[in-house]
Order: structure tokens, then C-alpha cells, then sequence
């Protein structure tokens, strides 16, 4: 048979289909694997290709219906150009050799060579043919919204919706995901990486999780005489101390370490005009600032916020029934960030309340928080029903252990050191596999 003019067009109408395949698949690999964070800096910048890929794939499901469609089209066009024209060449056994020769042309020059290219470089890639693909779902919209109908009905028979509300979820989870692989692949250091999903945790965290518990608050008595109180404050690491009388769910106001210096400078020097009074007239709640209260619920984000609105770094935390709980300030806030910030007179443990002794175990502040141990140690032990370590382990147990007993569960063993009271003060922790090892 003689190739003719028919033949080399048919042959040049299946190359210019592949190719077109190889764009489809090249595009939608670009565009499904490219970063959204990537492309929206390079739209920032001006990039015209990457602000229109932002608009394509905002719509993946219309971007997927486009891409598929003109793909299938294209693919079984060629298929059909290739089984006409290898059944003119060869008879009855073209069918067959078309298939097997399509086949490996699709699967090479259709799919995973355009694919491979397009995985290597997808923002530059998306960049280049979203301007196409745009045009392409314009021009498919009415039969992409009729598929898309019906599958969305074939779904729902099934009992599958859609969830656009776990989108911004999913966001969070994807960039505190990216960052936990860039630590583990080396990219990002530790403190970088607690720094950042610290921040990301902000709005997923209350107060109540990392506020100090009302029986570590320091207090002032009203009713204590001027001199004590005043040895108090200046004794104190803290700047800030909540004034009670009667009752430490009685508070009065927050005293702040200078207006209560500046209360004694005018009782003892005078205010100016000759009248020089007695430390006995400090009256402290007459100079102490109207304190603030907080739910218990309030997230992290929000209340830090609230505290550079009011311009005050101080809170006091309250349950359902407005029972004294705790109190926070910004600095244990900022603290979830960038880890614990000490000053000349705060009061730190030397071992910062974790230690390791011989053996490898490790002694642990039963007050200490799971989170910060998490973070210290590299650690994945549960916080959703316990902030503290001792909360952890009551909560296992079901019960208020004793000095001595020992409990084994996520992947520890927690041993009771020390006790007070009704509250563990001290424990050690050893992993399950270096304890059946000794």
C-alpha cells in the first residue's frame, strides 16, 4: 500500500493529539502538586501566570473536570486515528498492534514523561499553562457542570458530602506537616521548628492549658499591715500581685511593684507641698489597678490580642461559676513561641524540672506541662486529657497513686518519686524498651 496524503495526516493528527495529552497530564500534575504558598508570593511579586493558576486551581474540582475531560478526549481520538490507520496498514491484526503501540506511546510520551517534568518544576509549569487551562474550563463549563452534578448526586447516594469546612483545617495541618518533615529531613533546626508550630498552635490552645493554678499564685492580703506588705512585694520575683481580703476568691485589685514604690515615695518624701504622711496610711487597694478577668476557654491567639489592646500584660482566669482558677500574663503566652524567657529574678530550677540520672531514666517536676516536655525531649506523649505530667498519669490510672507505684502506658513507664498531699511532685520516666532491656 502506498502511504499517501491521507496516511501522513492521519499520522501527523495523532502526534499533535499526544502532545496534547502530554500538556493535559503535564498540567494537571503542575497545578494539583504546586504550592498555593508559592504560587500566591510569586503572584505578589507580579507574576501574571502565577496569580492565574491561584484563580485555576481555587476550584480543583472544575480544574480536575477540565483537565480530564479534554485528556480523555484527546486520548481516545488518538487511539481511534491509530486503530484506523494500523488496520489500513495491516488488516485485522492492526487492532491489536495499534493498541500495544498506543499504549506505550500514551504510558511514555503522554504520561509519565510530561508528569516527571511537571512534579520537577510545578510552580514555573502552572505558571506557563494556567492561562490555557483557564480558557479551557470557560469553554467545558457547561458540560463539567453536568458531570459534576451527577457525581455529586452519585456521592450523596452513598452518604459521601463534601467537606468545605475541614479546608482551613487542612491548611494548618498541611504547614505544621511541612515543618515537622523539613526538622526531620534536616532543613529546619529544633528551635525553629517549636517556634513556628508554637505559633501555629495559638489558636488551638486555651488559657487554661499553660495558665499558672491559683494555688502557685502569690497573693497580698489586704488586711496585712502596710511594712508586711511592702516586704512582700519587694521579696517577690514578680512585678504584678493580685490583693485579696478574706478570701483568695475575694480579689480586689493587681498591685503593680512601682505604683506601690511610688504610693510609699509620696507617704514618706511628701507630694511636693509639705505634707509628708505615714507608711501606716498605705492604703494598697486604693493604688492597685481594677483587676481582669478571663474565661478559662479564651484561646491563646485571642487573648493575646485582648492584651496588646488594653495594653496590659496581666489576667486572671475564672471557671463557668467565676471561681478563681489561675492567672496568665503575655510572657507565658509568648512563651509557647520562643520557649521559657527568664529574667535576674525569676525563680528557675536548676535542672528547668527535667533531669536525667543514671540509667537513663529521666526525673521530671510533676507540674511540669506534657507540652514542654514534648518539645524538650522530642516527645509525642498525649495532652487532650491532662496539661501536667502528674495529670497524665492520674488520668491513666483512674486513681491518686502512691509514692513507689509504677504505671506503664504510651510507650513509657512512670514511677511515683514524691508525693504531697494529693499532689505528685516528682517522677521518673524510663521507655518501655530500656526498661525491658534491664
Amino acid at each position: 500500500m502506498t502511504l499517501d496524503a491521507a496516511f501522513w495526516i492521519t499520522a501527523l493528527a495523532i502526534l499533535v493529539l499526544l502532545c496534547t495529552s502530554a500538556f493535559f497530564s503535564g498540567s494537571e500534575t503542575a497545578l494539583t502538586a504546586s504550592s498555593r504558598g508559592k504560587l500566591k508570593a510569586q503572584a505578589d511579586k507580579g507574576s501574571r501566570g502565577a496569580a492565574i493558576a491561584m484563580g485555576v486551581t481555587e476550584d480543583s474540582e472544575r480544574m480536575i473536570g477540565a483537565l480530564l475531560l479534554g485528556n480523555n478526549i484527546v486520548n481516545i481520538l488518538a487511539a481511534s486515528l491509530a486503530t484506523a490507520l494500523f488496520t489500513r496498514l495491516f488488516g485485522d491484526s492492526g487492532v491489536a498492534l495499534a493498541t500495544l503501540v498506543m499504549t506505550a506511546l500514551v504510558l511514555v510520551f503522554g504520561e509519565v514523561l510530561p508528569k516527571t517534568l511537571a512534579i520537577t518544576f510545578p510552580e514555573p509549569v502552572a505558571s506557563r499553562v494556567a492561562p490555557v487551562i483557564r480558557l479551557m474550563i470557560i469553554v467545558f463549563s457547561p458540560v463539567i457542570t453536568i458531570v459534576r452534578a451527577l457525581v455529586r448526586v452519585i456521592l450523596r447516594s452513598f452518604g459521601v458530602t463534601g467537606n468545605e469546612e475541614g479546608r482551613l483545617t487542612a491548611m494548618r495541618e498541611e504547614i505544621a506537616g511541612t515543618i515537622a518533615l523539613g526538622h526531620s529531613e534536616g532543613a529546619v533546626e529544633k528551635d525553629a521548628r517549636d517556634r513556628l508550630l508554637g505559633a501555629l498552635d495559638l489558636t488551638h490552645r486555651t488559657v487554661d492549658e499553660i495558665m499558672r493554678h491559683r494555688r502557685q499564685i502569690e497573693m497580698i492580703n489586704a488586711d496585712d499591715t502596710p511594712e508586711k506588705i511592702l516586704t512582700q512585694a519587694l521579696a517577690s520575683p514578680y512585678t504584678r500581685l493580685p490583693i485579696f481580703r478574706e478570701s483568695d476568691d475575694n480579689i480586689l485589685g493587681v498591685i503593680h511593684a512601682k505604683d506601690l514604690l511610688r504610693e510609699v515615695d509620696r507617704l514618706v518624701r511628701g507630694d511636693g507641698e509639705g505634707n509628708i504622711g505615714n507608711l501606716s496610711d498605705l492604703d494598697i487597694v486604693k493604688v492597685a489597678m481594677k483587676p481582669y478577668f478571663i474565661p478559662e476557654t479564651t484561646t491563646l491567639d485571642e487573648q493575646m490580642r485582648e492584651f496588646l489592646k488594653r495594653r496590659t500584660h496581666f489576667a486572671l482566669v475564672v471557671d463557668e461559676y467565676g471561681a478563681l482558677q489561675g492567672l496568665i500574663t503575655l510572657e507565658d503566652i509568648l512563651e509557647e513561641i520562643v520557649g521559657e524567657i527568664t529574667d535576674e529574678f525569676d525563680v528557675v530550677a536548676k535542672d528547668g524540672g527535667l533531669s536525667q540520672v543514671e540509667g537513663g531514666d529521666y526525673i521530671v517536676d510533676g507540674a511540669m506541662t506534657i507540652r514542654d516536655l514534648n518539645r524538650a525531649m522530642d516527645w509525642t506523649l498525649p495532652d487532650d486529657e491532662a496539661n501536667t505530667i502528674a495529670g497524665l498519669v492520674i488520668h491513666e490510672a483512674q486513681m491518686i497513686p502512691a509514692e513507689g507505684q509504677a504505671f506503664i502506658f504510651h510507650g513509657f513507664r512512670f514511677e511515683v518519686v514524691q508525693k504531697r498531699e494529693n499532689r505528685i511532685t516528682r517522677l521518673r520516666l524510663r521507655a518501655i524498651e530500656r526498661a525491658q532491656a534491664h
